[in-house]
């Protein structure tokens, strides 16, 4: 089966080139990107998504129940090598990436829900992210078995998404609300900054992993595609069933399908040591889905402006 890796290939023994300093640097850098998009959230932005109450429900439920629930059937049904699907549980946990409030409104979907999505997603994965990996890791029994190895703490996974994802979100917010101003004159130079600076880190770790990516990409690539496809589609179908109109159909499909790889590249090697086979898959995910996402934006994108211009 084109999608089935053997269980029998030693992944786990690769070691990513990824030392303290660049788990640190990693860690400065989503802290300083999440900084960024909160410096354009405010207060009343939350009040707006909360008066289509089933906006924000369709976008939770399509994100954080069921990506991981479909995640889990997906594993069940290929069976990966365990710390592949151990990887694909991690990065369906995780809250929609940063760059997908770019891509949403490049693809002319509603930027400002997306903008708040995130926020809001921001604030639940803190919670979520921990149960979510605990819980449906927990019912696979190979997955459980690395969980029971690294003695997975769900409590200090909590304390390290609330520093680099939950602190930045609160100050962010704060001077916005404080100093709306200097608040927008800071995310002009910020946002785009923080993206191009992560967005040269995941590169600079692929040319340092050059040997590892060249030997070992071919066992996670169908994954990681299939993968990020499938959310796409879920997160679209999930929206379109809710009777939401185009943009926020878009919009919820770009959440869903942009996930936050480097957040999860970051709790693997912070809470499993840089396991081989999960680390693979978490860091060709980070690359892969800035290059889906700006694809599937272009794409609607055009297709917008010609039916704008019909």
């Amino acid at each position: 089966m084109l999608l089935e890796t053997s269980p029998n290939i030693n992944i786990d023994d690769i070691k990513i080139n990824f030392d303290t300093q660049g788990l640190w640097i990693l860690n400065i850098a989503i802290a300083i990107i999440m900084f960024g998009v909160a410096l354009g959230i405010s207060i009343d932005d939350f009040k707006r998504l909360f008066k289509k109450p089933k906006i924000v429900f369709v976008g939770v439920l399509s994100q954080f129940f069921l990506l991981p629930a479909a995640t889990f059937l997906i594993i069940l049904l290929i069976k990966p090598h365990p710390s592949f699907a151990l990887g694909m549980m991690m990065i369906a946990a995780c809250p929609g990436g940063n760059v997908s409030n770019f891509f949403s409104k490049m693809a002319g979907g509603n930027a400002a829900l997306s903008v708040s999505l995130t926020a809001f997603a921001t604030l639940i994965c803190i919670v979520m992210t921990p149960f979510n990996l605990q819980f449906w890791g927990s019912l696979y029994e190979p997955t459980n078995e690395i969980l029971k190895t690294v003695e997975l703490n769900p409590m200090d996974l909590f304390k390290l998404v609330s520093l680099i994802l939950g602190i930045p979100l609160f100050f962010g917010m704060l001077i916005k609300h404080y100093h709306s101003k200097m608040a927008d004159k800071i995310e002009k130079v910020l946002k785009p900054l923080s993206m191009l600076v992560f967005i040269a880190l995941i590169f600079i770790a692929f040319s340092q992993n050059l040997d590892v990516f060249v030997n070992h990409i071919h066992h996670v690539v169908f994954l990681v595609i299939f993968h990020n496809i499938f959310a796409y589609i879920l997160g679209y179908l999930t929206a379109k069933s809710f009777g939401l109109n185009k943009q926020d159909t878009k919009t919820i499909s770009m959440e869903t399908g942009i996930q936050n790889g480097g957040l999860g590249l970051l709790l693997i090697f912070g809470f499993f040591g840089g396991l081989g086979g999960m680390a693979l898959l978490a860091a060709f995910w980070g690359i892969w889905d800035v290059f889906s996402g700006l694809l599937l934006a272009t794409y609607w994108g055009r297709k917008t402006k010609k039916e704008a211009i019909i």
